[in-house]
């Protein structure tokens, strides 16, 4: 009886964490079948209608791709980077890896709002020194977005590199492999649950980031977050509804889609397998 007592107590504590991490989303995605024309948000919709999904404005998609893509390049640069700072810190002979691994996590200690004005400031300068105007531009957001995101990489790909790895090449060495056959056979598969978190969390992240992105935003280059927040500042749009239950079941499908084909576990930064 007491066994049982615990694990429905678990059982219910799971229930309660699963309905506050998934109640908001679920909240929005049935308040964006309202079909009705009230200027307020209502839940559960009085009358289910594809109204708003069918009425999306085009500013919404144009984001959507420009967010999209400004993701997928600073993920994929965060990731590049990230992997090779953290072999030179698990694998380096200089001395100091602690402060190498704080001056790596620096990104993450600073408040994204004073990011977004260090960088709005920083492409002043440049634009001044060189007349190359970054701000407004689809570089100039993942050039900053891959500033906050590194951390997320080297984070998930330290995670990954332990002695068995280190043992494992060393034998493929005495048996003759060459260095890039090492690399292609052992080492990139074995980083591989590393790499792909590394990229997941960075495109998370650079994906929904608002307080760096709003300082770099133009009126033709606003990335769907800040086109949102833009929006609900001033009025309130049910097609903000419908919008955002669509990137919910994109990011979902990505997910999914990810680890089905790259067979992989998802390793957060910092953990050890």
């Amino acid at each position: 009886m007491r066994n049982r007592g615990s694990q429905l107590l678990i059982l219910a504590a799971a229930a309660l964490a699963y309905a506050f991490l998934l109640g908001p989303l679920l909240i929005v995605i049935g308040a964006s079948f309202d079909g009705g024309s009230q200027p307020f948000f209502r839940f559960p919709p009085e009358e289910v209608s594809l109204r708003w999904y069918l009425n999306i404005p085009e500013k919404y998609w144009s984001a959507l791709g420009l967010s999209f893509s400004i993701a997928v390049a600073a993920a994929a640069l965060a990731t590049l980077l990230g992997s090779l700072a953290a072999l030179g810190i698990a694998r380096g002979t200089v001395g100091g890896k602690g402060l190498l691994e704080t001056y790596f996590r620096f990104p993450l200690q600073v408040p994204f709002v004073v990011t977004g004005v260090v960088f709005l400031q920083f492409y002043y300068l440049v634009a001044d020194a060189t007349g190359i105007d970054l701000i407004g531009t689809p570089w100039g957001f993942v050039f900053a977005h891959t500033f906050f995101c590194v951390p997320y990489a080297v984070g998930a790909v330290g995670s990954v590199i332990t002695h068995d790895l280190d043992r494992s090449e060393n034998a493929a060495r005495i048996a003759g492999a060459t260095e890039w056959r090492v690399l292609r056979r052992i080492t990139i598969p074995a980083l591989k649950p590393g790499l792909f978190s590394g990229f997941f969390f960075a495109f998370i992240t650079s994906f929904g980031d608002v307080p760096v992105s709003v300082f770099l935003a133009s009126s033709g280059t606003t990335p769907l977050p800040v086109e949102i927040f833009q929006t609900l500042q001033f009025d309130y749009d049910p097609t903000v509804l419908s919008i955002s239950t669509l990137v919910v079941l994109i990011s979902t499908g990505f997910v999914i889609a990810m680890q089905r084909l790259v067979g992989l576990d998802i390793v957060l930064p910092g953990s050890r397998r």
